[in-house]
């Protein structure tokens, strides 16, 4: 492919990837691997490293649109009334402590069973930590059942509601119906058929879910994405506020899986994504891996991030890319700086002047598909195309496009102010 400027050099390694995976390892990159977005992740969690939260503050999602899309059942039918997500993410933390210390079931070795995985699980009205093991085999298989007994004696039914990795969710039922609300999951990652790790990680489980979860969730994103913008303003590069609105919704949208978009309630989907968020925090996508070596909450691949670094190397990008990408903060300043260069390429462009004058291409869209795929073959899409330029991008872009659309008009967020406050 040829390509006619530095910033369009690495435009064309950024990939797509979507939440539901496969494989939890980065895979070696080839050079068709660079031009194509990966089309599966799995998301894990490895030991999260002590860092500061920013403020929340609450983002309203509008509800009027989702009618349009069918009936929402967003919270459960035992939901956590009386717990808020400060207090579900303290649980959540006391859980996580209790699996750490907790003895390894043979004295034979200290290594833990790559086999078997872990879920605490809070009875609400006990306030009482039950553990629930079962075999990685029936973890992730989606509708598998399971009648067990947990840490404290207690029978209970589990049911994987979706199989995903350490994203997999469940229901924990006790034969008298009583729901236990899954808090996390204690998952054996492998390479190779070897013990690598233990992770530790919260899904969007059914009995978690609450409308203050979701908002949660939407503050975290829009506070994170504010926070990179003002570190690098003060380093003396300015983002445009309509870009980071862009990159806002893009951090949705970015793991939207094509096939639950097609046949699930979509804002279903998008209050998933901002639940785990919530749930998660710093941690969330921290291991979402493609097969392309695509990578965590922004999804870019080593060779992109690294051009960024050497383009960029005041702002202080991590060296290391696996940890660059599992920390929000910095990733999230690699995608904007990302984002606006390719803007900056692409608004000098004759033909996007002309699509954007001739309205045949909004910015916002132009943003969205130079993301997914490789922008710098849109000016020639356009020139082709015309009007009818959106049926030459690849399959995948258009399908992003329109989780785009979707996302923006049943979420819609406020807008930022004209300028990045420092």
């Amino acid at each position: 492919m040829r390509i006619n400027s530095p910033v369009a050099v690495f435009i064309a390694a950024v990939v797509f990837s979507a939440v539901n995976a496969q494989t939890t390892q980065q895979t070696p990159q080839t050079d068709a691997d660079k031009m194509v977005r990966p089309r599966v992740v799995t998301p894990a969690v490895e030991q999260p490293a002590a860092s500061q939260n920013p403020p929340k503050a609450a983002v309203v999602p509008s509800t009027a649109a989702a009618a349009a899309e069918g009936p929402h059942k967003l919270a459960p039918s035992h939901p956590i009334q009386a717990l808020t997500p400060s207090v579900i993410q303290a649980r959540i933390s006391e859980a996580k402590r209790m699996l750490r210390t907790k003895p390894v079931p043979t004295a034979m070795t200290t290594t833990p069973s790559i086999q078997f995985v872990t879920v605490a699980a809070l009875d609400r009205d006990s306030s009482k930590m039950h553990f629930v093991t079962m075999s990685k085999e029936t973890f992730l298989k989606k509708g598998a059942e399971l009648s067990t007994v947990t840490s404290l004696g207690t029978n209970v039914n589990v049911k994987i509601i979706r199989a995903n990795g350490v994203n997999t969710a469940l229901t924990i039922v006790t034969p008298e119906g009583k729901a236990l609300a899954p808090l996390i999951v204690e998952y054996p990652i492998e390479k190779g058929g070897m013990f690598k790790e233990l992770a530790y990680y919260t899904s969007a489980h059914p009995e978690l879910l609450s409308r203050d979860l979701v908002r949660s969730g939407q503050s975290y994103v829009r506070n994170m994405l504010d926070l990179a913008a003002k570190r690098l303003s003060e380093k003396g590069i300015t983002v445009s506020p309509d870009l980071i609105d862009i990159a806002e919704r893009l951090c949705v949208v970015e793991h939207v899986d094509h096939g639950r978009f097609r046949d699930e309630n979509r804002i279903a989907l998008y209050d998933e994504i901002y639940s785990l968020f919530a749930l998660n925090e710093l941690d969330t996508y921290r291991f979402a891996v493609s097969s392309a070596g695509a990578g965590g909450m922004v999804q870019m691949i080593p060779w992109a991030y690294n051009l960024q670094r050497t383009r960029y190397p005041g702002v202080g990008l991590m060296p290391d890319f696996v940890n660059g990408m599992r920390t929000h903060s910095n990733a999230l300043q690699a995608m904007l700086l990302y984002m606006k260069d390719v803007w900056a390429d692409l608004e000098a462009n004759e033909e996007v002047q002309y699509a954007l004058s001739s309205k045949l291409a909004t910015k916002t869209e132009l943003m969205a598909a130079g993301y997914n795929s490789n922008a710098a073959k849109l000016p020639g899409y356009l020139k082709r195309g015309r009007d009818n330029w959106r049926n030459l991008i690849p399959r995948e872009t258009q399908m992003y496009l329109q989780i785009y659309k979707s996302f923006d008009s049943l979420v819609p967020l406020p807008a930022r102010a004209s300028t990045v406050r420092r």
